[in-house]
């Protein structure tokens, strides 16, 4: 692959979650796009290049699940048209065309039965507003929402700030602190959800 589509997610947060998860007892199966990090040991590991391929490996393992937490930051949007090799500059502007992609959180919304759904909102802009929308939308238990704007936090940062959302309404505002941090705070509130604590 010469040139693609993408953003700059490194997948720490998502790796975080699942080795704080293993650490816990849990059977984990990570689901991981390209990224250079170390597989966390004693997980169930699935490698996927797209969002089409990622997709397709989420549905695939779905039923066995209890708990999904979605922190993959996938693309919107893909070319239409895939070229194998190398497109040449030229003077002429050359026309991208975009399509959706499948909205993986979406789906698992409509389908979660009495599992526990965590999506994560990664925005630039009106983030209560946004991630709040995306509860409701997407039929989330909770979601972790971040402002990628901010610099230090976020996108390939070891560290993150975030606003927890329950789909009753209730709203935390976590201190900034590590990824490995996060993903404990993360798994206590899905613990909760599972006691019907919340």
């Amino acid at each position: 692959m010469v040139r693609f589509i993408s953003n700059p997610s490194s997948g720490k947060m998502g790796y975080a979650i699942a080795e704080a998860a293993r650490q816990r007892g849990a059977e984990v199966i990570l689901v991981s796009g390209p990224t250079n990090l170390t597989l966390p040991a004693g997980v169930k590991p699935h490698s996927v290049r797209t969002a089409c391929e990622m997709h397709e490996a989420v549905m695939r393992e779905f039923d066995t699940a209890d708990v999904v937490i979605k922190a993959a930051a996938v693309s919107d949007y893909r070319p239409k048209q895939f070229i194998p090799y190398k497109v040449k500059k030229t003077d002429d502007v050359r026309m991208v065309e975009l399509v959706r992609n499948p909205d993986i959180l979406a789906e698992l919304g409509q389908r979660k039965g009495k599992r526990v759904l965590v999506g994560f909102a990664a925005e630039t802009e009106e983030l209560l507003a946004n991630a709040q929308k995306k509860v409701q939308a997407k039929h989330l238990d909770m979601i972790v929402a971040n402002d990628v704007g901010q610099l230090g936090i976020g996108f390939q940062s070891d560290e993150n700030k975030v606003l927890i959302l329950h789909d009753n309404g209730r709203l935390e505002d976590l201190p900034l602190m590590s990824k490995q941090q996060l993903a404990h705070e993360i798994l206590d509130r899905v613990v909760e959800r599972l006691r019907g604590i919340d």
